[in-house]
C-alpha cells in the first residue's frame, strides 16, 4: 500500500493532506498524473499564484 492511499491522508476523499509528506506533487490517489498536498505551505503558494496569473491573463485579455 502507497502511502498515498490511506484514507486519513485525505480531506473528504478529494484533497491530499500529509504533513510527513514533503512533496509539493505527489502521485494521484487513483489514476494517472499528481495532486497537490495542501499540507506543505509550498503547495499553497503555488495554487495561490496560478490564481492570481490566470486572473492577470483574463485581465489583460479583457483590455485587448
Amino acid at each position: 500500500m502507497d502511502s498515498n492511499d490511506d484514507p486519513g491522508k485525505w480531506k473528504y476523499g478529494i484533497f491530499y493532506y500529509n504533513k510527513a509528506d514533503k512533496r509539493i506533487f505527489p502521485p494521484k490517489r487513483y489514476g494517472i498524473g499528481w495532486t497537490i498536498n495542501f499540507a506543505n505551505p509550498l503547495s499553497i503558494f503555488f495554487c495561490i499564484a496560478v490564481i492570481v496569473l490566470v486572473a492577470v491573463f483574463f485581465n489583460f485579455l479583457s483590455h485587448l
